[in-house]
């Protein structure tokens, strides 16, 4: 059972994991090398850093509390292939800060800080950097909104801006009680792997602009959701899918989203 001789900060999300039989878990997701580098946002106490340090090359960890400085330099004494930056992970720039490194595949593995876990997923896509595998504890709420199908009412815009580009898959329930202090919410652990095959896109930008603007107001159609745009060609592609304006975002798969982007730039 880890201890932890820090006090924690309820406006940085923080909740720490104590059995390591559930970081090592997480671990064991990724096939990670010691020829990889993994990015890490969070160490908190470092009960998941010391884990990756031991399989891959190098661990480049953000931590915007400099107060855990002393608790993650001595959980991290033995562990010469770890770098900590304290510093905000949504301000950093990863292309420079990974730079410096060598490595074969590189992969995104962290129990991220829940309050800011949709702009964390927002900022490793638009990163452009090719991860091997992206693995995180979410919210048991947001796993179950990032991993859904259309028709869902979990189904929402961040929802199919990510299928575009990842496979999601949820990998496994994580009690309230494994952390320290207890949280008000389960967790799960979620999986991204790219997909090799993505669907055509004339604008990824405009694609990601019309997904947003369609799911704007949630219990409004896409004739109002969308009326800034040509609602002609909207109607269009959603004929060909057996619907009209009337439709509400939430009914309307990956595919169709795509198309529609394409007709409308």
């Amino acid at each position: 059972m880890e201890r932890y001789d820090v006090s924690f900060k309820k406006k940085f999300g923080q909740n720490f994991l104590k059995d390591d039989a559930i970081v090592k878990k997480i671990v064991s997701l990724a096939n990670i090398t010691k020829n990889d580098l993994v990015i890490e946002v969070g160490p908190g106490g470092a009960i998941l850093t010391r884990e990756l340090a031991k399989v891959a090359n190098r661990v480049l960890a953000y931590e915007i509390d400099k107060d855990l400085e002393s608790e993650l330099n001595k959980k991290l004494a033995d562990y010469l292939n770890v770098d900590i930056l304290f510093k905000d992970f949504l301000n950093a720039d990863i292309v420079s800060d990974i730079s410096k490194y060598q490595y074969n595949n590189i992969y995104f593995i962290s129990n991220v800080p829940y309050y800011i876990t949709t702009p964390i997923i927002m900022k490793l896509l638009n990163s452009n950097i090719k991860f091997k595998r992206i693995s995180m504890m979410v919210q048991q709420e947001v796993g179950e909104r990032l991993s859904t199908g259309c028709g869902n009412k979990s189904y929402g815009a961040i929802t199919v801006i990510l299928s575009y580009y990842y496979d999601v898959i949820n990998e496994f329930f994580v009690s309230r009680n494994e952390f320290i202090p207890v949280p008000n919410v389960d967790s799960v652990v979620i999986s991204l792997i790219e997909k090799k095959d993505k669907l055509y896109l004339k604008d990824k930008n405009f694609f990601e602009k019309i997904v947003r603007d369609s799911f704007q107001y949630k219990r409004k159609n896409i004739r109002n959701n969308l009326k800034g745009y040509n609602l002609n060609k909207v109607l269009d592609v959603l004929a060909k899918y057996g619907y009209d304006l009337t439709v509400r975002a939430e009914q309307l798969s990956l595919e169709i989203f795509v198309e529609l982007a394409n007709k409308l730039i």
